[in-house]
């Protein structure tokens, strides 16, 4: 396909940013060897320029009798000057059911992270479904992610092996309790990554590394795919809830999809624009998820949350290591609680997860810790939505934060104190397990009205009083120094976060 071609269909293509190519075609009077080694295959080349749609559709007219259908694809990674965005292009693929957005077509998606796939019956690439590989027309899907300004020249190849088709395993997922300690405080991390997408690690290795944090529950969501929801057999135990996810890497910004039902897909393949996101946010709640924008300001390209928070159930304002892009949404976040404090509006609980890939990436930094009935998919669920958690950056740290009034008063993070305006109320803070040179902090709609040392032995009760004319709601934070000592007046990393404490009456 020539360049002006290309230009012109992404022109017809308009804002769904999808543009399909000639198709593929094979016929099994074609097919090399005898028996069940005979295969072809074909390639195609071509070459996107800039501007090009977000998604680019090879079709391939798949006949009957085949048992494998194998992808590979290269694209060429010319140098660019510094500043400028190279070539990556992701790939991917739908069957014959078709590519309709939020359609049942969907078999796979690997992103960048593999240059080859193959689908069978029996067996499927990780990222990737294993099913029959019925006759009809496939497609394969590439995603260019950026493209360098002299275009990107791709090449796919496309290989159908012949032969019986064979039995597809019933996928075993993970229940969706655990035995657990009844009503309880339970730590968990809700955004990781194994071999299914783009992460290193297998199922097995996040979980011993889950354990080793002192989880007691992960939610696994990979990139656009949900081929890890039957990756896990085996792996869970009466220590551990595996709830089963997704983070849906759209151009515009990546949520995770926490706890949806085990096999259910979400499709990615929109933009804010397009004004699709809250059909597939409810889809996730319909499939019993709850929908959480990912590292809001991340600097990565597309990662900046541009769909706004109407449809979200919480966010997540720490992700991984804490660095200036989540002292920004914390920023933001705590800007939001001050419409709530109104009674204007619902307030987002704020979560915070390791979207730990590989090694070294710490799993369970940070990790939410979570005030649930049981361990459950349902009960946790309901702790976040009701604000009923806190983040750490380790199992280590362990804090409770509360709010007391007059006449036996009490409530707890995410909670409402009913006491009049001008009642006196007592914040208290203990936290323990936090390294040397920690402070503590306790803000409200004005900003910080207390802050305090803690000692080097990383243990303190820290307390305040105030009165719900002073401070519509208090949350309190656990910083680290900072690393130049104060000169810029930016606190240091996190160490501990609290959803807010609400004062007063509605």
């Amino acid at each position: 396909m020539q360049r002006r071609d290309v230009l012109r269909l992404s022109a017809l293509a308009g804002a769904a940013g999808v543009l399909t190519l000639d198709p593929m075609t094979f016929t099994q009077a074609d097919a090399a060897g005898a028996g069940d080694a005979r295969e072809q295959t074909k390639t195609l080349s071509g070459h996107l320029p800039t501007g090009a749609p977000d998604f680019v559709y090879v079709p391939v007219e798949v006949p009957g009798g085949v048992r494998e259908i194998a992808v590979s694809y290269t694209y060429d990674k010319p140098s660019v000057p510094a500043g400028t965005q190279g070539n990556a292009c992701d790939i991917g693929i739908f069957d014959e059911r078709g590519t309709e957005l939020g359609g049942r077509g969907f078999r796979g998606w690997s992103g960048g992270a593999r240059t080859e796939f193959a689908i069978s019956a029996e067996e499927a690439t990780p990222g990737y479904l294993a099913g029959p590989v019925h006759a009809g027309t496939w497609h394969v899907v590439l995603g260019p992610y950026t493209v360098a300004p002299q275009g990107l020249d791709y090449e796919v190849t496309v290989t159908l092996r012949y032969g019986e088709p064979g039995t597809t395993p019933k996928p075993v997922h993970p229940p969706q309790r655990a035995k657990g300690r009844g009503r309880a405080w339970y730590r968990g991390d809700s955004h990781l990554h194994t071999v299914h997408s783009d992460g290193k690690r297998t199922p097995a290795e996040l979980v011993a590394a889950a354990r080793a944090a002192g989880l007691d529950f992960i939610t696994t969501t990979e990139h656009n795919t949900i081929s890890s929801h039957g990756a896990f057999d085996g792996l869970w135990g009466d220590d551990l809830l595996i709830l089963t996810g997704e983070e849906i890497t759209t151009r515009n910004g990546h949520v995770v999809a926490l706890g949806t039902d085990p096999g259910v897909f979400i499709d990615w393949r929109y933009r804010a624009r397009d004004n699709r996101f809250g059909q597939f946010a409810r889809k996730i709640r319909q499939a019993g998820g709850l929908v959480i924008p990912a590292h809001p300001h991340g600097t990565c390209v597309g990662c900046n949350w541009k769909f706004g928070f109407n449809e979200a159930d919480a966010v997540e304002v720490w992700n991984a290591d804490f660095t200036p892009d989540d002292e920004i949404t914390v920023s933001e976040w705590d800007n939001t609680l001050v419409a709530a404090s109104r009674g204007d509006g619902r307030w987002l609980p704020a979560v915070g997860h390791s979207d730990a890939h590989r090694e070294p990436q710490v799993v369970g930094l940070p990790q939410t810790v979570v005030l649930a009935d049981d361990l459950s998919r349902t009960a946790l669920q309901e702790g976040i939505r009701a604000g009923r958690c806190w983040i750490a950056e380790s199992s280590k740290i362990d804090l409770t934060f509360e709010a007391v009034g007059g006449r036996g008063k009490h409530a707890g993070i995410g909670e409402r104190l009913q006491v009049g305006r001008t009642e006196e109320v007592t914040v208290r803070l203990k936290v323990s397990g936090v390294g040397p040179s920690c402070s503590v902090r306790f803000l409200t709609d004005q900003g910080q009205l207390y802050g305090t040392a803690v000692p080097d032995s990383g243990t303190v009760t820290a307390e305040w009083r105030t009165t719900a004319s002073y401070a519509a709601y208090v949350r309190a934070e656990v910083r680290h120094a900072p690393a130049d000592g104060g000169a810029s007046g930016i606190p240091g990393p996190m160490a501990a976060m609290t959803n807010p404490i609400w004062l007063g009456e509605r």
